[in-house]
């Protein structure tokens, strides 16, 4: 056994390589382990191709391997007359699992420092069995429109102005539900890093601030939106779904915002790292998805076959599902798969990109409230209001 593969295997497969190199075949350590040669063979197999990936294939000429939060996209080897190398190329990416998994850990190490705030007081009457739902979706906090080019003004004063009136005007609108359910749907942030462009195409976008104040600001909105809601509701949901411009920050947001909460037991902060979510109410299912990932058609079979949440689905009589992404609406509503499926319109300014792209759409946030086991029973609409 090649010793260097030792740096490459996981915990199994070190038990099986010292096997080997005591009794000298797989076979025979198989035998010795009391398990199937073919998984010895395969686990082999398996180790060999991961360091391949890291760059390590000596049998192929491959020794110059990435860093572990990279993998190897294409080895160029440059051979002399005789078979010697004489140059070689390698071209490595970011492996994006162990770049998110170092950003949650990072994030976590950065929220212990954070002060859980104070209680809010419980409002007095409140409707069992309702659940209203504040959707915000393709927000982009950050971006920089120009009305004289889009036709829409939009910047972070504007857009803080925007979401504060909205989310008040609907609460006001709505029933004094017992649960206020505050749906983040994705695209919250604009850019999702230090540069501002879009996190896997890297095109370039118009920003209006910092990140760093970019993020500041994104805390402290969505703190003074569950504030709102627990002034009317008794208990708040918070749910903030991955977009396709915020993969990152829809993590680390997510995380800060539950450390904020935590000694406040009337706010829950829905911490699934799947860019798929649910909540039940009564027999009333919610289903929540950016848009990013699966068209709307998609989603129903998704949620009842996800195991996570077919027991959600086998308890509900009904089933809502809600997407963001194209900042308008799809035909409004369509009833498919034993579910209805909405895609909401944006608050947001129009861009540049949209405006020379052509695509138009209202701006409008809604607020629904469902009842546990009829379903929705009403809804607030709101469009956009803010003092110049």
């Amino acid at each position: 056994m090649d010793s260097k593969l030792k740096e490459y295997a996981t915990e199994s497969e070190l038990r099986y390589i010292a096997a080997i190199e005591e009794f000298g075949s797989h076979g025979k350590a198989s035998k010795a382990l009391g398990v199937n040669r073919a998984s010895v063979s395969k686990a082999m197999k398996r180790l060999k191709v991961r360091a391949a990936k890291q760059g390590y294939a000596p049998e192929h000429d491959m020794t110059h391997t990435a860093p572990e939060s990279h993998y190897v996209k294409g080895v160029s080897t440059l051979y002399g007359d005789e078979g010697q190398i004489k140059q070689q190329w390698v071209k490595t990416d970011i492996d994006k699992q162990v770049y998110q998994e170092a950003i949650a850990r990072a994030i976590d190490s950065a929220c212990e420092g954070i002060v859980p705030l104070k209680k809010t007081p419980v409002p007095k009457a409140t409707v069992a069995d309702l659940a209203t739902l504040y959707t915000i979706t393709d927000f982009h906090l950050g971006a920089y429109c120009w009305a004289v080019e889009t036709g829409d003004d939009w910047d972070i004063k504007i857009a803080e102005k925007v979401l504060v009136n909205a989310i008040s005007e609907m609460a006001h609108g709505s029933p004094d539900s017992e649960t206020g359910i505050f749906l983040q749907l994705g695209d919250f942030l604009h850019w999702d890093g230090l540069d501002a462009v879009t996190p896997i195409n890297k095109n370039i976008l118009e920003a209006d601030t910092r990140y760093d104040l970019l993020c500041e600001l994104a805390i402290t909105l969505s703190v003074t939106v569950i504030d709102i809601l627990l002034k009317k509701h008794r208990s708040v949901e918070v749910v903030i779904c991955e977009g396709n411009h915020d993969e990152a920050g829809s993590v680390w947001l997510r995380k800060a915002i539950k450390k904020l909460f935590e000694k406040e037991p009337r706010v829950n902060v829905n911490d699934t790292a799947f860019p798929f979510y649910a909540y039940l109410h009564g027999e009333t299912l919610l289903g929540f998805h950016h848009g990013h990932k699966v068209k709307n058609k998609s989603l129903p079979a998704l949620f009842a076959g996800e195991p996570r949440y077919r027991p959600l689905w086998g308890q509900a009589t009904r089933t809502y599902i809600h997407t963001g992404h194209y900042h308008h609406t799809e035909q409004d509503k369509t009833e498919e798969g034993g579910a209805i499926v909405e895609r909401h319109n944006t608050l947001a300014g129009r861009d540049a990109y949209a405006t020379r792209g052509g695509y138009l759409s209202d701006r409008r946030a809604t607020a629904v409230t469902y009842h546990k086991t009829k379903g929705e029973r009403s809804r607030v609409i709101v469009t956009p209001e803010y003092e110049a």
